[in-house]
């Protein structure tokens, strides 16, 4: 997916922290290992991460009330008006552009191989698929390597910092919020459409986006700030590690909680 998205467009959409981790992208929202919604929403394991509680929470809720009034009514009639196959088209089209970055995240962190397949998926899907609205480089087995710089930066060894909830924006951390910086700062395929079809691609692609995140908000249980931290938290730990998640926060929090209990 598309790695930038400009502050403005953020502003005018009002993306929020309920839009479940937006930056990770492809498939962001799910919970790695399906952990149960419940633990997420309860679990305390991330605290220590989130000394500035106070104000990311009064930044939360001051995203909840421009989502609830802005991005998800219009991402709900965007869902009602649009066909799947074109919902899924423009979808494609915008992960499509996003592969390039792919390419040199993948490079940065040392991964040959990923690199190979993401700039397969580029040829393929921009010449096979139509500029990128059908994805034929999944049928043929060369899966999306959904990598940013806030990536990059923790292969190299950077520490997340403290979490972050970013006006509008959603869910960061210190480490993640500078990757944006970087993300934001490198030009993409869109720096080739004039104005104002730029825009009006962006505004598409932040819409698109939201939509693409309504059939998760059934897994947010509890208090919503806390669900949306650990979900986002854990995701890019998975993420960072490629998958490769030796202790999982949730499963000894259940572990603990079955002691108790005993």
């Amino acid at each position: 997916m598309m790695q930038r998205t400009p502050v403005a467009l953020c502003l005018a959409l009002g993306l929020s922290a309920s839009a479940l981790a937006q930056q990770s992208e492809g498939d962001a929202s799910n919970l790695p290992g399906n952990v149960d919604p419940e633990t997420v929403a309860t679990s305390s394991v991330y605290d220590e991460r989130d000394p500035w509680q106070s104000f990311n929470r009064s930044i939360f809720a001051f995203n909840e009330v421009v989502d609830s009034n802005v991005a998800r009514p219009v991402a709900r009639g965007y869902n009602r008006v649009t066909p799947e196959p074109v919902n899924n088209g423009i979808s494609n089209f915008f992960s499509n552009i996003g592969e390039p970055a792919n390419v040199v995240n993948s490079l940065l962190q040392g991964k040959g191989e990923a690199a190979l397949i993401s700039t397969g998926r580029f040829i393929f899907n921009t010449t096979f698929g139509l500029l990128g609205l059908v994805d034929v480089a999944s049928y043929m087995e060369l899966p999306e390597q959904d990598e940013d710089f806030g990536q990059t930066f923790g292969v190299w060894g950077a520490d997340t910092g403290p979490f972050l909830m970013l006006p509008f924006m959603g869910p960061s951390t210190v480490r993640d919020t500078a990757g944006r910086s970087v993300d934001y700062a490198v030009p993409d395929l869109m720096e080739n459409v004039e104005s104002p079809e730029r825009y009006f691609l962006y505004a598409l692609y932040g819409v698109d986006l939201r939509a693409s995140l309504l059939s998760y908000e059934d897994q947010i249980t509890g208090d919503r700030y806390t669900f949306i931290r650990n979900a986002y938290l854990q995701r890019r730990e998975y993420q960072v590690n490629d998958g490769r998640v030796e202790n999982d926060p949730f499963a000894e929090d259940d572990e603990d909680l079955m002691l108790e209990d005993f």
